[in-house]
């Protein structure tokens, strides 16, 4: 029987879903850091089957408090921790970057000094983004790719990388980065294109006829499924020897590609008209605008050209993704249209 420790920071987040699960059957002892909120809310632990959710601990407080970060890991002397607390959203990191650096930086710090410190034989997981690219010139990237970051989100995650990779290289300890690209689930955040597509998409096909309105059409991203890169995590912290790896899909889409495919899976073709901020969808069965592009959603620098070279994580964790594209969005698209709230 497995008597591990896993300590999860940011586990009411997208990942949690029915991802955690598998270290709740693996037999580690669980738990779990959430945000201090007046609802004492777990976010999407909430939505886990309740023989699982009791085996999971919650602490409630914030990574940016350095005592009860320190504390909490001194207490609980995780085998391994899974440091996933972010602010994630690239555009509010525009609107808000000294929050973002608080939360990113700062938190990302204290969890690093707090294992240095109290639990040196923790092994840690960060999570780092391909937003740390930019805009990259050569594609696929992968972990020798140099970094350009293009958004206070980006500064904020190469900040945490240099940080985890120069404390395991100065203190001897077992700290990994993933580099992880765009990866998605059902219970990805409304604020994300890719769920508000899915979210939109379903509440159409339940009769809704507003328009769809996003951002840039050619934005190109690699988007995998959020389950399979948190085995991608698992499988990081059972090596012996701690390195830095590239998760992704090794395909590109834009996110006109994924609203087709969105109402492919509803059984409906779109036609584009026009271009840039004039470009439309047209629904063909009905001749009826159903997408439109405001630049409210664009960034201010876009980054995109996104495609991840997985070959390091294929060669030592055996890691590749099953879910690819057009079943990524067919299951958000299917699970929204299921749920009882449209």
């Amino acid at each position: 029987m497995n008597n591990k420790k896993a300590l999860i920071t940011g586990i009411s987040g997208q990942e949690t879903s029915d991802s955690w699960l598998k270290l709740v059957n693996k037999g580690y002892e669980v738990h779990g850091v959430i945000r201090r909120n007046s609802q004492m809310s777990k976010g999407t632990v909430e939505l886990l089957p309740e023989q699982y959710r009791d085996k999971i601990t919650i602490h409630f407080g914030d990574v940016t408090d350095a005592p009860f970060i320190e504390e909490t890991v001194k207490k609980i002397a995780p085998d391994e921790l899974y440091h996933l607390a972010a602010q994630s959203f690239v555009g509010y990191s525009f609107k808000n970057p000294s929050a973002t650096y608080d939360v990113n930086i700062g938190g990302t710090l204290n969890v690093a000094n707090a294992v240095k410190d109290h639990s040196p034989n923790t092994k840690l997981y960060f999570a780092a983004t391909s937003e740390l690219y930019g805009q990259p010139e050569t594609t696929p990237q992968n972990e020798d790719t140099v970094f350009r970051p293009r958004s206070p989100y980006a500064i904020s995650k190469l900040a945490g990388y240099w940080t985890v990779k120069v404390y395991r290289e100065s203190y001897k300890l077992f700290m990994c980065n993933g580099i992880l690209f765009n990866h998605e689930s059902e219970v990805r955040g409304p604020e994300f294109v890719t769920r508000k597509i899915a979210m939109k998409v379903a509440a159409m096909a339940k009769g809704d006829d507003t328009p769809l309105v996003v951002g840039n059409l050619d934005a190109r991203k690699d988007w995998g499924y959020a389950e399979d890169y948190v085995y991608g995590m698992w499988l990081m912290l059972q090596q012996k020897e701690a390195s830095d790896y590239v998760l992704s899909t090794g395909e590109m889409h834009t996110v006109r590609d994924f609203i087709n495919e969105a109402f492919e899976s509803i059984n409906k073709k779109i036609d584009w008209k026009g271009k840039a901020l004039n470009e439309t969808g047209i629904d063909k069965e009905n001749n009826r605008i159903v997408v439109k592009v405001s630049p409210e959603f664009y960034r201010p620098l876009e980054s995109d050209n996104y495609m991840g070279d997985y070959s390091k994580a294929k060669r030592i964790l055996g890691w590749k993704p099953k879910v690819l594209f057009k079943d990524l969005v067919k299951k958000m698209v299917m699970s929204d249209l299921n749920t009882e709230k449209f």
